[in-house]
């Protein structure tokens, strides 16, 4: 019969509906408990019957032995049974006789006023079979009746009962059902108790992941690992995946947060080179505004400082648009560089715009992959660079160096050098040594130097001896 829900139990409705929250380990002990209990009821059950089965089929046999007994012995009478002594299990042994109409002629005095049932299906079963048996209920439990046909000679003359009470199998089987019940019982408590500490076993690495990773939660601290020191199975394979992802989850938030410290000291020190100019340029506009106006010669050179601010600003305002781009990726795209006439054409301008040094040209054939634009600024940053830090008449000389897959560019110089402190900060944005703060730069020249290597697939470095010199080295792939 079907049952209909009201409209606010159906399955919408039932989804929203509260349960309770088992965990896992609970989940699991329950289900091996239940398991367990379900082997138990199928074993116990099984074990009833084959003890019932098997206990019925051994009364049946004695209840054939004694009455083929019965029918040998001298003494039977049809109407008036004697057992024979010490041959039957008195009074355990209930012998009654009928006629061919079913009449009772006879029956032991351990029935009383009781009698063996028998219908006429079993009169006419036990004349076609030669036996029959059935299980019949009385006051004081069940019997089991045993009828076979009396024959003399060769003519049926009435029908043999034999029966025995089944009390004692029924208490036996009681007695086994209640064992039964009471094992299992102990069984399941004990096999929940067991279940829960294998379940809490196996899932203590689980724990531990939780645990870590509640940690990192409320510290904010990714260098937390798991300890599993289990087989490598499932929970194994878990620990250490998760291990792999904090180290990656470390890698990526110490990159983050260098990256975002990098744009808070971009971000200050662009407002610190913006400032300045534009504060010149603002001291330099009141000046023209006075009343009355300053003199001819004075508005020509406050009109000089204005300019050369403003190309100033141009300049830090380009060089930034460039990283900016660099950071975004945004990246020309490359082109065959033969790298011979374009250092010799380098060297060329290099000794027109600085010529109080001796620049060097020793270039090698073959071709580069990049942006030709992109590498000649590149250059250039590196030779003003050098220019800057080399005294007059200083050496600067512009190399190439090829193997079958890359170019290795070089500016070398016979300048003051790099002290070893400054060094790992040269490609920083917006730093200047003490040897460089009293240029007019803004400090982001090897920083757009990086960025646009980098960002082309080269690699670029420095060696510096200080006293001795510098050498800037520009690795970039070879073009086919």
């Amino acid at each position: 019969m079907a049952v209909l829900l009201p409209a606010e139990l159906t399955r919408p409705a039932l989804a929203r509906l509260p349960l309770p929250k088992l965990s896992i380990r609970l989940r699991l002990t329950i289900l091996f408990s239940a398991i367990l209990g379900l082997a138990l009821c199928f074993f116990g059950v099984a074990l009833s019957l084959a003890f019932s089965g098997v206990t019925l089929r051994l009364i049946e046999s004695t209840l054939a032995s004694e009455a083929e007994q019965l029918l040998k012995a001298r003494e039977f009478r049809l109407d008036n049974i004697v057992l024979p002594a010490g041959k039957l299990a008195t009074p355990e042994t209930f012998v009654q006789t009928r006629g061919l109409d079913g009449q009772i002629l006879s029956k032991t005095p351990n029935l009383g006023s009781e009698t063996l049932p028998l219908d006429r299906e079993g009169l006419e079963a036990a004349r076609a079979t030669g036996r029959w048996v059935e299980t019949v209920q009385v006051d004081d439990g069940r019997l089991l009746v045993l009828s076979v046909p009396i024959v003399l000679g060769n003519r049926t003359v009435g029908y043999l009962q034999v029966a025995r009470s089944l009390r004692p199998l029924d208490e036996a089987a009681g007695t086994l059902q209640r064992i039964a019940l009471a094992g299992a019982a102990l069984a399941l408590v004990a096999a929940f108790g067991i279940g829960w500490g294998v379940a809490g076993w196996a899932l203590a690495p689980i724990a531990a992941i939780t645990a870590t990773a509640q940690r990192i939660g409320d510290n904010r601290d990714f260098t937390h690992r798991v300890a599993h020191t289990g087989p490598d199975d499932e929970i194994g394979r878990l620990a250490s995946t998760f291990n792999r992802m904090l180290a990656e989850l470390q890698a990526a938030y110490l990159h983050a947060e260098g990256a975002l410290q990098a744009q808070r000291r971009l971000a200050a020190d662009a407002s610190h080179e913006l400032r300045t100019p534009l504060t010149t340029i603002r001291g330099n506009l009141s000046l023209l505004q006075r009343d009355p106006p300053i003199a001819a010669e004075d508005r020509v050179a406050v009109l000089a400082d204005m300019t050369e601010e403003t190309d100033r600003l141009i300049r830090l305002v380009n060089d930034l648009l460039v990283l900016a781009r660099a950071d975004a990726g945004v990246i020309r795209p490359p082109e065959r560089v033969p790298v011979r006439p374009l250092l010799n054409d380098l060297v060329r301008r290099a000794a027109a715009t600085w010529p109080d040094h001796v620049f060097r040209a020793e270039p090698a054939d073959a071709a580069v992959a990049i942006n030709r634009d992109a590498l000649v600024q590149v250059l250039l940053i590196l030779l003003d660079n050098a220019a800057k830090h080399t005294q007059r008449g200083g050496t600067i000389t512009l190399g190439a160096e090829a193997t079958d897959r890359q170019v290795t560019l070089r500016v070398a110089d016979t300048g003051s050098g790099i002290p070893a402190e400054v060094l790992p900060h040269i490609f920083e944005r917006f730093y200047r040594g003490d040897s460089a703060r009293t240029g007019a730069g803004a400090g982001l020249g090897l920083a757009i130097a990086k960025a646009i290597v980098d960002g082309s697939g080269g690699t670029i470095g420095v060696r510096s001896t200080p006293g001795a010199g510098s050498e800037f080295r520009v690795t970039l792939p070879r073009a086919a």
